[in-house]
């Protein structure tokens, strides 16, 4: 029998059909189930108006579980042109608070997906093969099933915290983050906590056989920006080319972009990281971790990592085009060519500096850059120990004591960049596990392992109970 970290299972359920497996499960794993698929089958992305149905359940199920109306907050907002939705939920202290509040996030919204890409539906939850199939099953409706389904637990049985425990769930992460910003303030101002913990980073790193490697904290996170870069031209009928084209042109300056390598660049957080990883990472990728945090200089440790998807954001700023338009007939020469860029920029570097490296490499003062989101740079966290420690308490409860714990730097942007910001420590602690095959968010295909969305629903639970206290 194979070993899945954070689920032992028995040889007549290793055989035994979905159906089967979900009369084994328990109540709260049943509820959980159904938040999860409740939230996955509402299409919460952009320019779908969803991110309030979602509310609307959500807060019907918190309510049910015994919330109160004064325990809930919904916000409203506009992000892009479009209504969205916060949502905030407070497990309050019994009696006076002994410590500060514990804020939790996580976010509602997802990347829009396109069905006939898809191989399933992807907003329908579909389990098959071991996983379950759908947008947003990864980032983000299992942080916000988690923490949802572990408050309606923890209510359930009647924990009574010793300080205020606040779920902040935003509703455009994915895009204008407009509610995230506002509820960012709103903390700051009305909760003042003593750190951030978010279930939309970190987790378990498994090998391909299911075995747990490392666990990561994420205590840092690249700044995002993205650009439009523009060029424009007097254009003309497609019978008489003219020497220069707008397309033509902006493809040029995009090659450049392609081929430039921004300059190496490490943090002792990252180097840690790394060496952590590369020790429980096999083959030539571990290899060139291990190299790396030695020496940031080894060329060769640089290729490996820059070559891999996983780790090519770890080493520097990246900058990587990901939307086109142009034109406007068929029969017309382009008047006006547009492309999106967006940049992972490496904590340190700043928007303004990376910004001047592309219009450097790019050498064409008629192309335009327009810098289209308004995001904010964030400094490392530091880890406090009782939040490490509680961790640890959560992974050796699924069968993994002693998992190496390490901090990371997360090479995609998350709210917790406007926490820190803010002044408050943020560590991305989420529950889920995956194999570096699995790694679908944003793309097609995403999923979630079944055993790791069940072996990790304890998690979140474990670790409130211990940082908020005993009945």
């Amino acid at each position: 029998m194979r070993f899945i970290p954070g689920l032992l299972l028995s040889a007549a359920l290793l055989t035994a059909t979905p159906m089967a497996l979900a009369e084994e499960r328990t109540a709260f794993e049943r509820q959980a189930r159904e938040i999860y698929q409740t939230a996955v089958e509402i299409r919460t992305a952009k320019g779908q108006s969803k991110v309030p149905e979602l509310v609307d359940y959500l807060v019907s199920e918190l309510k049910t579980g015994g919330f109160a109306d004064s325990d809930i907050l919904v916000t409203d907002h506009e992000s892009g042109g479009e209504p969205v939705q916060g949502l905030m939920v407070w497990y309050r202290a019994e009696g006076t608070a002994s410590e500060k509040p514990i804020v939790l996030l996580a976010h509602m919204d997802v990347v829009d997906a396109l069905p006939d890409t898809w191989v399933r539906y992807p907003f329908e939850l579909i389990e098959e093969d071991g996983y379950f199939f759908g947008r947003g099953t990864a980032d983000n409706k299992y942080g916000v099933t988690s923490l949802i389904a572990t408050f309606l637990r923890l209510k359930a049985e009647g924990f009574k915290p010793n300080r205020d425990l606040v779920i902040v769930l935003s509703g455009d992460e994915e895009t204008g983050m407009i509610s995230t910003r506002a509820q960012a303030e709103y903390t700051a101002a009305n909760i003042d906590p003593a750190y951030v913990l978010n279930a939309d980073a970190g987790g378990v790193s498994l090998d391909m056989d299911g075995n747990a490697l490392f666990y990561g904290v994420q205590g840092a996170e690249k700044t995002y920006a993205t650009f439009e870069l523009t060029v424009s031209n007097p254009g003309g009928h497609s019978s008489a080319p003219r020497a220069d084209n707008a397309i033509y042109e902006l493809a040029d300056a995009l090659k450049q972009i392609e081929a430039y390598k921004f300059p190496v660049m490490s943090s002792p957080l990252t180097r840690a990281s790394l060496k952590m990883a590369g020790a429980q990472t096999p083959g030539d990728l571990g290899k060139a971790m291990l190299a790396f945090a030695d020496n940031p200089g080894d060329e060769a440790a640089i290729a490996v990592l820059r070559a891999d998807p996983s780790t090519a954001g770890t080493t520097g700023t990246t900058c990587v085009a990901t939307l086109l338009r142009a034109g406007h007939a068929e029969n017309a020469l382009p008047q006006r060519a547009t492309a999106t860029v967006n940049c992972r920029i490496f904590p340190g570097v700043g928007i303004a500096a990376t910004e001047q490296a592309l219009k450097d490499v790019i050498g064409n003062e008629g192309v335009a850059f327009k810098l289209i989101s308004d995001l904010v740079e964030s400094p490392e966290s530091e880890l406090p120990d009782e939040v490490m420690a509680a961790v640890g308490k959560a992974l050796a409860a699924r069968g993994m004591e002693g998992l190496t714990i390490f901090p990371s730097m997360s090479s995609g942007g998350t709210d917790g960049m406007f926490y820190r910001n803010l002044g408050y420590d943020t560590l991305g602690i989420g529950g889920g596990a995956a194999k570096p095959n699995d790694t679908f968010a944003h793309g097609l295909n995403e999923r979630m392992l079944v055993d790791a969305f069940y072996g990790g629903l304890d998690h979140w639970y474990i670790i409130l109970k211990d940082l908020a206290g005993a009945d």
